[in-house]
């Protein structure tokens, strides 16, 4: 059998993401800078772009597939509603429907269809929830009450562009579109409901007894749920992030009520093969496969970049800083306004439909997505030097608890 991947890329790809956290450690003595940052940055100086030594293949592009499935899945299982229910998840909800109609409005003025703009509209209102958990968990900033406002930011950041692209980026009627998105929410719904009645606590005993086996049940289980619900998601002409991001909240649910130890333990081993093995592969291949040429054989599109990075400040950000902390300093509220501007994954989702529709040229594509980098690169390191000038930011010790001593926060049913 013949593997259609080079030899170089197969150890370059995990010797960059074996290296990234090394130089994370190295300059954080300097200048918080997050992981991320050095995976795309690496992936694009490696990448045919500039040395060529890592090549993509069908291989790559599957992992990192697996990778941004896993990136949304871990997302889902992390949002805890009940943290942010309330006015953290209103002033989200409220701000992203004021960024989508900001992102339309501003798309259609620079748009070059009335089609692309509503692909570079919902681009526009999207932020990385999957990429700043890592970077708030490592900050010691996840369940403060900073932290839940930008996980509410977050996670209406992504499910609500998902839903976006669904409905008006369907092949079908925007009618039979809604349907479809119907019958998934009633299905999801029921998958949800059913795991939130306690019907995992039947399973608990077997994860149990499995943990520290080779039967390895609760990881196994992971499999399943997300399969089957990207699976769903498929099928039905969703994209298969959605279907990603329920089955995390799902898995979620399903583990309510076992016991804070195994909890633990298996959020470790999760995080271990997401943030170890998967998610790594998908922002090293981002890098890998970002079409520099086409953006520098384009002038206009190159110029679009600190354009579009504005207006993910203007359209994401500016309406994001509302769901900060009542009484938030401007520094926080600056922090949050970053954090929610910071967006990627579905940039590469939506820009990668518009360009195989032939609907969004392949150079405001590129822009989009560079734009998408950049703001990865910077949005989060800016922020977390505003947020750890702030009165109420996390003690240095509290950030080094994540790596050792702290227990994690267990599931509440």
């Amino acid at each position: 059998m013949q593997v259609d991947v080079s030899v170089s890329t197969l150890l370059l790809i995990p010797v960059i993401a074996l290296a990234s956290p090394l130089l994370v450690r190295l300059l954080g003595r300097f200048v918080a800078i997050p992981l991320i940052v050095f995976e795309i940055a690496l992936g694009l100086v490696f990448g045919p772009a500039i040395l060529g030594w890592i090549q993509p293949s069908d291989i790559t592009e599957a992992l990192s597939d697996f990778g941004l499935a896993m990136l949304f899945f871990l997302a889902g299982n992390e949002i805890d509603f009940r943290a942010i229910s309330g006015r953290p998840a209103k002033r989200a909800a409220f701000g992203w429907l004021a960024s989508l109609v900001l992102g339309l409005g501003i798309a259609l003025l620079i748009g070059p269809s009335l089609e692309a703009a509503v692909f570079i509209g919902i681009a526009l209102t999207s932020t990385a929830l999957g990429t700043l958990m890592p970077i708030l968990r490592d900050a010691g900033d996840l369940r403060t009450p900073f932290g839940i406002g930008v996980l509410a930011i977050g996670a209406v950041g992504e499910f609500g562009p998902l839903l976006a692209i669904s409905l008006f980026l369907s092949k079908d009627s925007p009618i039979v579109a809604l349907i479809v998105v119907i019958a998934f929410a009633l299905v999801a719904g029921l998958a949800i409901w059913m795991a939130s009645r306690g019907i995992g606590r039947r399973l608990h005993h077997v994860i149990t007894d499995t943990l520290h086996t080779s039967g390895q049940f609760a990881i196994r289980l992971v499999v399943v749920v997300l399969v089957a619900l990207v699976a769903l998601s498929v099928v039905l002409g969703l994209d298969m992030l959605l279907g990603a991001f329920v089955g995390g909240i799902v898995y979620r649910l399903l583990l309510t009520g076992a016991p804070e130890r195994e909890v633990s333990v298996i959020e470790g081993k999760l995080e271990a093969i997401g943030y170890g093995l998967l998610v790594p592969v998908f922002f090293i291949e981002t890098g890998v496969t970002f079409d520099l040429a086409a953006l520098i054989g384009d002038p206009v599109a190159l110029a679009s970049i600190p354009l579009f990075l504005v207006l993910f400040l203007v359209v994401r950000g500016i309406p994001s800083s509302f769901a900060a902390p009542a009484g938030a300093s401007l520094r926080d509220r600056s922090a949050t306004a970053l954090f929610g501007a910071t967006a990627l994954p579905i940039i590469v989702a939506v820009t990668s439909i518009g360009v195989e529709d032939g609907v969004l040229p392949s150079g405001m594509a590129s822009a989009l997505v560079g734009a998408g980098m950049c703001s990865v690169l910077a949005f989060p390191l800016i922020a977390l030097l505003l947020r750890r000038r702030s009165p109420d930011a996390p003690a240095p010790e509290a950030r080094r608890a994540h790596d050792g001593d702290e227990p994690h926060v267990p599931i509440e049913g």
